[in-house]
């Protein structure tokens, strides 16, 4: 049987001047492998992995190009155009692929990166999507612990849940709203730590160390903008949380937390009204 949008090996049946036909062993159903697509030391009877798409003129064809996507699977891909009826995306094979207005779970341009899943469409023909959510699974008992980092894609960011992580673009994933400070968008590849293992499977997440591990690191953030700032930041760490996550993306906490770092190793202090670098660090 001749599957579209998936890779399969198939025999070399009989030969044109377009190329080879190929088919499945035993079958009758036959598709185009175009002739340059065939290398010298193959013949009729052997076998080749072929992924079937169809062309410009919606006729099924064969190819040996590796496409970055299968039916049914995920993978983040370069918007190469953007039209009136939609997004064409470049996914490894002459023709690009087509993604819907109506798929689009974001607005996108060219350059832009977006995790898509392919799909057969009512006219069966090959599309994607950027609705990955029933795309994806929950990983099987045991493939990963709480505490471990993972990588994964943004796909959507709702304000009143957090952000949508694909974690290695196959697995549920979910940064909460209150854990997400950073400026991130969907199409960014991000690693994250795995905070905890629902029932269901899916998979809570930070951006973030662990407080301790991570203060460090925010401290430094901190100092940064204070020296960037000419060694004044026009605020205290009693600041609102908004204007905290507009100039560090960080939370209160964290930015308490850090400015409790700095004034320990003497590097700033603080007034009624600001946090200043201190005169002599010590």
């Amino acid at each position: 049987m001749l599957e579209l949008g998936k890779k399969q090996c198939l025999v070399w049946k009989r030969t044109t001047e377009h190329g080879a036909y190929l088919g499945p062993e035993g079958g009758k159903e036959e598709v185009l492998l175009p002739k340059k697509y065939l290398k010298p030391e193959l013949q009729i009877g052997d076998e080749i992995e072929v992924f079937l798409y169809k062309d410009s003129e919606d006729r099924l064809i064969a190819t040996t190009r590796e496409p970055k996507v299968e039916l049914g699977r995920l993978a983040l891909l370069p918007v190469v155009q953007v039209t009136n009826i939609g997004a064409f995306l470049d996914w490894g094979l002459e023709k690009d692929l087509f993604l819907p207005f109506k798929e689009q779970s974001h607005k996108l341009k060219p350059g832009d990166q977006c995790l898509a899943a392919l799909y057969i469409d009512k006219s069966d023909r090959l599309c994607a999507t950027t609705k990955v959510y029933s795309h994806l699974e929950c990983p099987r008992d045991g493939l990963f612990r709480e505490g471990q980092h993972v990588k994964g894609t943004i796909y959507e960011v709702k304000p009143e849940l957090g952000a949508l992580v694909a974690v290695e673009n196959r697995y549920f994933g979910l940064v909460p709203r209150q854990d997400f400070f950073q400026d991130k968008k969907p199409g960014d590849v991000v690693s994250a730590r795995i905070v905890k293992i629902r029932e269901d499977g899916k998979l809570d997440l930070s951006l973030r160390e662990k407080a301790y591990l991570q203060m460090d690191a925010d401290a430094a953030l901190v100092m940064e903008r204070i020296e960037e700032r000419g060694g004044r930041l026009p605020f205290t760490d009693k600041a609102a949380p908004l204007v905290i996550q507009r100039e560090f993306g960080l939370s209160k906490n964290a930015f308490k937390r850090a400015v409790g770092r700095l004034l320990k190793m003497g590097k700033i202090r603080l007034t009624e009204n600001s946090i200043e670098k201190a005169e002599k660090e010590g």
